[in-house]
């Protein structure tokens, strides 16, 4: 009998415990909700604690009633210790992208994506040339055009007290522009080593370039063998008016790719989809810039041929190059998850020659989690993301975001909105409770349902936007 008593308080200790980190936690994010509701329940379990001993000093539990009740929180006990076991593997993450493809994949045509598509001017020759072969997008793209690219009247939400973060923003998008050209580097053009190529194991390459990003200020890091399918197949992302460009067939011989990604920060997505969330976008976008480009650079050097994919240039399509090294899986949402930060990340890459050892996928449990909890679904203002389960897509099983009226809520609002990445359960910073919380949802499926409700009761289904900085303030 003592022997139950003594494993029926360790464990509320142990609730009690983890409760009150939550709140400490709740507090310091300024979530107002999840830390009345967590100390509420810090308190009953400090209650349930003291009334513990409290019934053991008058030999309540000698009694059967008394008994049934330690049994029966023995068997709770037990129950929260199972959500430790790895339970609801999916094999199919484990083979990255290639365990996802279920028909025929056609390279994607970087002509065909929504911003590609924008970019167009009426009457040019690329404008004909396009939608003569694709007259089904000409009058959506004309009226989403005449409402402005890429986001409308940027900081429509805010005004009057737009400008301030707007000029943040095209401050941060002027980097990539420096930095973009140009995009792939040979070792040649490098004048100091000449083109001379170092001499490096793959295991030396490989611990050195992934250093190298990490030390530049990537957060996540990974490498993978160049799928061809995730090359695109033809250019259409025109940035400098190198009209010349547009049309022409990609090819890319180069074997591996370094994948990484970048953490936004909490405090500005969460500001979503106000100005303060895209001023975030902006920045993370031109330091994604700064680490591909330096990242291609040291590799030249070392005598090798490399390509930096960023907002100024992509080759590859980054958020298949991100799951097949390893930083994480394809959400609901349409975007990479990862175990650290959720979706809250921008992702960059390079492509290079230079002989690296490939990471493996990783099976965080996101296609489950993700069927389950819908938050991103049912908070999307524009319903440009999916209820329904996945399904086939270009070869692909996998959700379809409507890139189409996404993007016409970015004209609307005049931001990129994030308020995806703004709900997502997966987003919250990486304080304790939350890691212990992300670590059991990776590990199990009853967890991830668990979390999934518990994250709704916390904070709310649809949580409003938080207060930004106040360097990053704006209108109501």
């Amino acid at each position: 009998m003592d022997t139950l008593i003594f494993i029926e308080a360790l464990f509320l200790a142990a609730l009690a415990l983890f409760t009150f980190a939550f709140v400490i936690s709740s507090i310091w994010e300024r979530e107002k909700r999840a830390a009345l509701i967590g100390g509420v329940t810090f308190l009953i379990l400090l209650g349930g604690e003291i009334g513990l001993f409290a019934l053991k000093s008058v030999g309540f539990f000698q009694s059967t009633p008394g008994f049934l009740i330690l049994l029966v929180g023995l068997v709770i006990s037990v129950a929260v210790l199972l959500l430790l076991i790895r339970i609801g593997r999916n094999p199919r993450a484990l083979q990255g992208t290639k365990g996802y493809i279920v028909g025929e994949v056609k390279r994607f045509d970087e002509r065909e994506q929504v911003f590609s598509r924008g970019g167009l001017s009426p009457g040019s020759e690329q404008y004909q040339a396009f939608y003569s072969e694709h007259p089904q997008w000409e009058e959506h793209d004309d009226g989403r055009r005449k409402m402005g690219m890429p986001m409308g009247l940027p900081g429509a939400i805010d005004r009057p007290h737009e400008g301030p973060n707007v000029a943040a923003l095209f401050a941060s998008l002027s980097i990539p522009h420096h930095l973009g050209s140009p995009h792939a580097v040979q070792p040649e053009a490098i004048p100091y080593f000449g083109g001379k190529r170092m001499s490096l194991s793959p295991e030396e390459a490989t611990e050195r370039v992934k250093g190298f990003a990490l030390h530049l200020g990537a957060d996540l890091v990974g490498i993978a063998e160049i799928n061809p399918l995730w090359v695109y197949s033809t250019r259409g992302h025109i940035m400098d008016d190198n009209w010349e460009r547009w049309g022409s067939e990609i090819e890319l011989s180069h074997p591996y790719a370094i994948a990484f990604a970048m953490e936004m920060s909490r405090d500005m997505v969460w500001t979503a989809p106000h100005t303060a969330s895209v001023v975030e976008s902006g920045l993370v976008y031109a330091k994604v810039a700064f680490v591909a480009t330096e990242l291609a650079s040291f590799i030249a050097n070392l005598g090798y041929s490399a390509t930096a994919n960023h907002f100024q240039h992509y080759d590859v399509l980054l958020v298949p190059m991100a799951v097949d090294a390893g930083l994480g899986e394809v959400g609901r949402l349409g975007l990479l998850m990862t175990e650290e930060f959720g979706p809250r990340v921008r992702l960059g890459c390079v492509t290079t020659d230079l002989p690296l050892i490939p990471d493996g996928p990783v099976d965080i449990g996101v296609e489950d989690f993700c069927r389950v909890c819908k938050k991103c679904a049912d908070g999307c203002p524009s319903k440009s993301i999916p209820l329904d389960a996945p399904r086939e897509v270009n070869g692909t099983f996998r959700w379809r975001l409507n890139a189409e009226t996404c993007f016409e809520y970015w004209a609307r609002i005049g931001t990129d909105c994030c308020l995806c990445m703004r709900v997502c359960p997966w987003s919250h910073p990486g304080t304790p409770p939350h890691r212990l919380i992300a670590e059991l949802v990776v590990r199990n499926q009853v967890a991830r349902r668990i979390f999934s409700s518990m994250d709704d009761l916390f904070y709310g289904k649809k949580p409003k936007p938080a207060s930004p900085p106040k360097w990053a303030s704006y209108g109501e």
